[in-house]
């Protein structure tokens, strides 16, 4: 059995660490060496991100880690926090254990509340799990027709009604509008947003793997979404729109767009995201025929006694909720980032 070292990445191993990353079935874009650019300079946390390679120097073994060490939400070590996927991404088990061994001992010496991997599929049947989040992965057909006529007949009416509003899409060479429809769709739901400078980053970092698409009524945007790309797939990620967005269902038509453009560019694989179970959210992309798929989500309890209930579902919650949705717009913005940071 090879042996293998547990290395933390510097800037002269991320390419080693991405051409690993391409090809290993288990990884996933929230794996890619750019994260740690992310976490560190748009959240501010330390990040680890782990390798297991043999002497020669093949990596066999990733696991990207971020620490949020918050005075209100508790102290936690995550792969991948703001990420739907996450945890060991690894092409065989000894290596995956070298670097799992690594995390929890890193866990121990931070001494924080818990140590969180967010995975497809379980990995520890002994840790502690929650049951909050499903995600929605469809496999795309070559003709944009055929992929039109999949989704449920209620779903695809939606979308050909954003047809007859005569809305268009443009991809966009920067973030400016899409922040402006992202901002107000999380001021209505009540839920503070993420830095402007965030967006610009993520394009700094994956460059033309982060596509920005605007749906425009009459020259004027209605609503935006932000995606990724890895692989042959396509993940739709942040996204929103104001008011007429709902009255001319730009939401539906958008979603059909980015299917639409992944198709004709050769993606195969439409990853709508998590949803938690429960939620207008899940509902929706059930609407599209999705079949939701549990994510496992593992915790290792160290400093806490228990995992803290901190989701937007829990009741304590509400009466911030709905205060926030009265705050100007202007101020949402310029306090939102420094709440969300903490929350992963």
């Amino acid at each position: 059995m090879p042996h293998y070292t547990v290395g933390l990445m510097g800037s002269q191993d991320r390419a080693r660490w991405d051409a690993f990353v391409l090809r290993c079935p288990d990884a996933t874009f929230f794996h890619r060496a750019g994260w740690q650019q992310i976490m560190e300079d748009s959240f501010g946390h330390a990040t680890w991100f782990m390798y297991a390679a043999t002497p020669q120097g093949d990596i066999h073994a990733v696991l990207p880690l971020a620490q949020i060490n918050s005075r209100w939400f508790g102290n936690t070590l995550c792969s991948l926090p703001f990420c739907v996927y996450g945890g060991i991404a690894a092409d065989n088990r000894a290596a995956a254990d070298a670097v799992d061994q690594a995390a929890q001992q890193l866990a121990t010496r931070l001494s924080v509340d818990h140590l969180e991997y967010r995975h497809r599929r379980p990995y520890h049947a002994d840790w502690l799990h929650r049951d909050t989040y499903a995600t929605f992965r469809k496999r795309l057909h070559a003709d944009a027709e055929h992929n039109l006529l999949a989704i449920p007949r209620k779903q695809r009416a939606m979308v050909r009604k954003g047809m007859a509003a005569g809305l268009s899409s443009v991809v966009e060479t920067n973030t400016r509008r899409f922040f402006d429809c992202y901002a107000r769709s999380m001021h209505h739901l009540g839920t503070p947003m993420f830095s402007r400078r965030h967006f610009q980053l993520l394009q700094q970092v994956f460059g033309d793997d982060c596509e920005v698409l605007c749906i425009e009524h009459a020259d004027r945007p209605v609503c935006a979404v932000l995606s990724f790309r890895f692989r042959d797939q396509i993940l739709p990620y942040y996204g929103g729109g104001g008011e007429p967005a709902r009255r001319l269902a730009g939401n539906d038509f958008m979603y059909w767009e980015v299917m639409r453009r992944a198709c004709a560019t050769g993606c195969t694989l439409f990853d709508f995201g998590r949803s938690k179970y429960g939620t207008g959210a899940f509902a929706f992309k059930k609407n599209w025929g999705f079949a939701p798929e549990p994510l496992h989500y593992d915790y290792q309890l160290h400093r806490a006694g228990q995992l803290k209930e901190v989701q937007p579902l829990n009741p304590r919650y509400q009466m911030l909720i709905k205060a926030w949705r009265l705050l100007p717009l202007s101020v949402a913005n310029l306090i939102g980032p420094h709440i969300v940071r903490q929350l992963g």
